[in-house]
């Protein structure tokens, strides 16, 4: 693998839900700076792993490490403050709010969330939202949703919600992004705006781990692919390494 020093470490990660071990025995290293896939059919515990990794979950044994901090046993609210941000399959955005509006309430720093400051830091305020607003409008551009930051989100399509949920994750400051089938109900034109979203993320020093279906989209953008099944992790290379292994074609294409 990759010898930059991992971001994020998983150590004998195991968790059963109803009695059936979902994810058994998982170590991984995710490298910083890189996009690292992970593959497998479905009910293999790719999404198991991610609720593991983003805190819905508790783990019955085994370790999450994050910048050499230990995760596993955090809410998930402190794991999202510590810069893990997640894109779910259900894009989970504020319908009726503008697409500016979303990426506001994205920042965990906004001035309003602390009342007081109306109180003792006035003066500062209107430039502190000035400041704000910039680097929202930023975002909104950085995504390629410029000339939309008036619309209310509901009414983008669905790749351009999105790219709507990114920007906030971007907006939010998270430096390690879980991006569950990004490009899945996606027409192929934004697959295309979504990889190289993808890229520019990571070139601008952020981590990706990303779940995909799509191989073409892994061997595309993928550095590291990891994959996974009934639970456990069987497979780990390269891209073309991991897709040309015997067991894994078997496995997962059936072929």
């Amino acid at each position: 693998m990759d010898n930059r020093k991992a971001i994020l470490k998983i150590l004998n990660l195991t968790k059963s839900l109803e009695g059936l071990k979902v994810v058994d025995s998982v170590s991984i290293d995710i490298a910083r700076g890189r996009i690292t896939g992970l593959i497998g059919p479905n009910g293999a515990g790719k999404t198991t792993l991610f609720n593991l990794i983003s805190g819905l979950l508790r783990p019955d044994k085994g370790e999450i490490w994050f910048e050499d901090k230990r995760i596993d046993t955090l809410p998930s609210w402190q794991i999202a403050r510590a810069g893990i941000g997640r894109l779910f399959q259900d894009i989970r955005i504020f319908r009726k709010l503008s697409v500016l509006e979303n990426i506001l309430l994205a920042d965990p720093n906004h001035p309003g969330e602390l009342p007081l400051n109306l109180f003792f830091n006035y003066r500062n305020i209107a430039r502190i939202e000035q400041k704000h607003l910039e680097s929202a409008e930023y975002w909104i551009e950085f995504v390629g949703l410029e000339g939309k930051k008036d619309s209310p989100a509901g009414s983008l399509s669905f790749g351009q919600q999105k790219l709507l949920a990114i920007a906030r994750l971007l907006a939010g400051g998270h430096k390690f992004l879980l991006l569950d089938e990004p490009t899945a109900g996606v027409n192929p034109a934004m697959i295309k705006s979504l990889l190289n979203l993808i890229q520019r993320i990571v070139k601008g020093g952020k981590t990706v781990l990303f779940i995909e279906h799509n191989m073409n989209v892994v061997l595309k953008i993928a550095d590291w692919v990891y994959f996974l099944d009934e639970g456990r992790v069987t497979s780990f290379g390269r891209p073309e390494e991991v897709l040309g292994d015997t067991e894994v074609r078997k496995a997962y294409l059936g072929v």
